[in-house]
Order: C-alpha cells, then structure tokens, then sequence
C-alpha cells in the first residue's frame, strides 16, 4: 500500500482522535479529505456543535516513512464553506461613522492620519500657507491634498451635491445664486455656504452646481390660468328701461 492510500485509509484513526478532543456525540459523519503534501492529508468531519452549523473536525494525519504508522498532527475545528462566522474584525477606529459621535466623546485621528499634515509643510492651498506662518499662533496641522480631495468627494455625493434630487429639479445652479457664499481656499472652486434662510441648504456646505427652488433669480409666473377679456359685461344687476313713453 502506498503512502497516499494509508492516508486516505485512516479515517478510523482521524475520527478516534477528533472524539477524543471533542467527545463521541459531536463528531459526525466523514464529509471529505483535503491533501495537504505527499506525506499528509486532512479529514474532516461533521462538528455536531450547537452553534457550529457548517463547522467541521479537522484532523491532519501524516506519515514518516516506511516502517513506520501514520500518526495524527493535529485536530482543530474548522469553519466550511457555508459555515456560520463571525464577519471580518475591524479596529475599533474604523468602525465609527459620521453622526455617532454624541455630547462628549472624544475622537482623535490616528498620528498617521493621510488626511492631516504638519502645518509647516507645503500643502498647495494658499489659505494654508497663510496659516503656516502665524508663529505660536496657527494650527499644528492642517488638511492634507488627500485629505481635501477626500472631503470633497463626501460632499460632492451628499444630499447638497450637483447630483442629488433636489438639485436635479433646480431652475439654476447656486453658483450664479446671491445667497451662495464661496468658502476660501482650494475649496472655493467647487464649494460655497448657502445663506438663505428659506433654502434646504441654509448653513451647509454647498456644491457650486447643487441648486434648490430659493434661487435667488427664481421667477414664478403669477399671470391668472383662464384669460379675462378685455370687455367685461356685470349681468348681476339689471337696469329696466321705459320705452313705452
């Protein structure tokens, strides 16, 4: 018999070690055998574990070479393809999102942050450099290129981006509106802040071509629905004339 056919074989030996480590009753049925090299295979079987649906009893057998039995590696509970797992970890820093932050909680951004960089670096943005010389006085850091490119993404595709159903049904774009106030620096190429009162924008951060029905050029026509003629007969009241006389 050769080294591959006394592996295959040993499902007798791979079972007694799985019940071993798990007991009799939660090791089921032999679903399959997994090479591993020339001199190892796996055996699994069935884990009859509450909660383990689709899990399996992984038994790894090896041999050593002529003369010698095949001895058992290693047992450890798997996971099968339609096995019931827990979904991916994500660091805990990763897992907050825009309003989950409440009245005080803290969230500093991690000191390798791509979106922030040291104020003294050349950042391409003129309201930065500005900022970059008030010695003792200005931020220790500023926004990133990535960063800004990053923010205006979020907000391009937020509910005051150019593509969003309101701005879809404008009569204009905020762009050419008296209430648009444009925001310094590389952002103000694209991005300004909505000041009237009556628009859904009113106080955010705006997309030059987002627009909303309290566009300031806004014109509704208020001429009236059914035409009035120019002569126009009052047959409320009746004036009775005598022609008899």
């Amino acid at each position: 018999m050769t080294a591959t056919e006394m592996l295959l074989d040993a499902v007798d030996l791979a079972r007694a070690a799985a019940e071993e480590e798990a007991g009799v009753e939660r090791v089921g049925a032999h679903v399959g055998v997994h090479g591993e090299d020339e001199f190892s295979v796996t055996h699994l079987f069935e884990a009859e574990h509450a909660g383990y649906r689709g899990w399996n009893w992984a038994v790894t057998v090896a041999f050593a070479g002529e003369g010698t039995p095949v001895s058992v590696s290693e047992v450890v509970l798997l996971p099968g393809q339609d096995a019931l797992v827990a979904p991916e970890w994500v660091p805990w820093s990763e897992r907050v999102r825009a309003g989950d932050l409440g009245v005080g909680d803290l969230m500093p951004p991690r000191e390798d942050d791509p979106r922030l960089i040291e104020a003294y670096v050349q950042s391409d943005d003129p309201a930065v450099e500005e900022v970059a010389l008030e010695i003792g006085l200005g931020r220790q850091r500023v926004l990133s290129r990535e960063g800004r490119l990053d923010a205006a993404d979020r907000w391009a595709a937020s509910d005051f981006g150019p593509k969003s159903d309101m701005a879809r049904s404008a009569p204009a774009h905020c762009g050419t509106c008296g209430f648009y106030t444009r925001v310094a620096g590389a952002f103000g190429a694209a991005f300004g802040v909505c000041a009237n009162e009556i628009a859904p924008a009113d106080g955010h951060v705006v997309h030059v071509e987002y627009g909303c029905g309290a566009h300031s050029q806004a014109e509704v026509d208020i001429s009236p629905m059914v035409p009035v003629a120019d002569l126009v007969y009052d047959d409320a009241q009746l004036d009775v004339l005598d022609v008899s006389e």
